[in-house]
């Protein structure tokens, strides 16, 4: 038998073939991220990071607040393996992190100077010492304002404003004539929506969730003077439709000139300071979020939106390439040099508070982490409480009771209901399911 050898030019064409695709193993991975300014520059910058690494293309699945919590929650608690990296909050990611549904994020690169996170913020993204999410940005909530209103209406603001400083500012500066209205606050439905507002709310009067026996709260005088407090501004001073209003709905308000104050996440100031992107840019100040006269706690919360990845994720590698590059000191530099040092993602670097260049761009950068640095964990009232958080609680249920509770607030609002009906069925159904789950 006669043996027939390859052409020599062929085994070298099949070879270097064979070595290109191994060397480009492309891999997809798909994010599951929350609609907002901060996410839609990352979703446009991700360009760099494609040139750098052509090798991994990005499927993204941009979810308004509350869907992006049910669907990303559904996946992983089902080890369904939709997604590779998700979008979760410093609420999630230690409950989840112990569940086992997240990687650990152990093997980051010297160059990611995970020294160089905000401590307060790192440990909220941390189980067991061990980061589980990577911060993308963190807030606090704060108070912001129309100075041009304010002189006009003859009214002063102060750098830590109570809430009758702020009920008669909101009154004075309320022009609905005029397309003006006093106050802007959270209305939708939603642990993370209205319940996380009422929450920091009712801190800054005193209140808690729980007492040390797990017992629910809303039967208290904190949460009443809280929640009649909420209902006055909203009603009298608030723009028409508050029921349906999130974050994104209140800045928008609030740029297009028709929201005088505005009392929400600090991640929003970047915005409205923005000439390019609020009409009234120039007349905006900044005060620490509102508290009741005699108590001494603000109410301030601490929120970080982490990059995690999944336990399920089959491209994990690809995932921790990609949240690392877009939480790094080099993406804060890009976003700085593309968009301008105010956009730069707030609350996750010390380096970036120590940068002369981000302080003179930000008028929001020392109110912003004040109120990160005044934010205790595990004392966010002045009472004694049995968990951790701020605007949230951090035990698991919490996702199913806040958003039951906030259904129930958003229908005081509305007026279907009483503050008194509605403090009686949120103590009620929260009882009902802490029973149930065992507490």
């Amino acid at each position: 038998m006669t043996l027939r050898m390859p052409h020599l030019g062929l085994v070298t064409t099949a070879l270097v073939l064979l070595g290109a695709g191994m060397a480009s193993a492309e891999e997809t991975i798909t994010i599951a991220t929350v609609n907002n300014a901060d996410v839609t520059r990352m979703q446009r910058l991700t360009g760099v990071f494609n040139k750098e690494h052509p090798d991994i293309h990005i499927n993204w699945v941009v979810l308004e607040e509350n869907l992006l919590r049910q669907r990303v929650t559904q996946d992983i608690a089902t080890n369904g393996g939709q997604f590779d990296v998700v979008t979760i909050g410093n609420y999630e990611v230690p409950i989840w992190a112990k569940q086992g549904w997240l990687k650990p994020l152990d093997d980051l690169p010297a160059s990611y100077d995970v020294d160089d996170l905000i401590p307060s913020v790192a440990a909220s993204a941390s189980y067991e010492d061990k980061l589980y999410g990577l911060p993308f940005y963190a807030e606090s909530s704060i108070t912001m304002y129309r100075t041009d209103l304010a002189k006009k209406a003859g009214v002063t603001i102060p750098e830590k404003p109570t809430w009758a400083e702020i009920t008669a500012a909101a009154k004075a500066m309320n022009d609905p004539s005029a397309g003006v209205y006093g106050i802007c606050l959270r209305g939708k439905p939603g642990w993370g929506i209205n319940t996380s507002f009422l929450t920091s709310m009712t801190n800054s009067y005193g209140g808690r969730w729980f007492d040390m026996d797990w017992k629910p709260q809303f039967d208290s005088p904190e949460w009443e003077e809280a929640l009649d407090k909420y209902l006055e501004l909203m009603k009298n001073y608030g723009p028409p439709g508050a029921v349906g209003n999130e974050f994104n709905d209140n800045l928008a308000l609030f740029e297009t000139g028709k929201c005088a104050i505005w009392i929400d996440a600090s991640v929003g100031a970047s915005v409205i300071t923005d000439p390019k992107e609020a009409k009234f840019a120039k007349d905006v100040g900044f005060a620490r979020f509102p508290h009741k006269d005699g108590v001494d706690n603000y109410g301030s919360w601490l929120w970080a939106w982490t990059l995690s990845v999944p336990a399920s994720s089959k491209h994990a590698q690809a995932a921790e390439t990609f949240i690392s590059w877009v939480t790094s000191k080099d993406y804060t530099d890009l976003v700085a040099r593309e968009d301008g040092w105010g956009h730069a993602p707030p609350g996750t670097r010390q380096s970036l508070y120590a940068n002369p260049e981000y302080r003179k761009s930000a008028p929001f950068a020392d109110v912003t982490l004040d109120s990160i640095k005044a934010v205790d964990v595990k004392h966010p009232s002045v009472q004694d409480v049995p968990y951790l958080g701020t605007q949230w609680v951090g035990i698991p249920e919490f996702q199913g009771i806040g958003t039951a509770v906030g259904q129930v607030f958003s229908s005081a609002l509305s007026g279907q209901i009483t503050a008194e009906q509605a403090l009686s069925q949120a103590q009620t159904l929260t009882e009902r399911e802490m029973k149930r789950a065992g507490y």
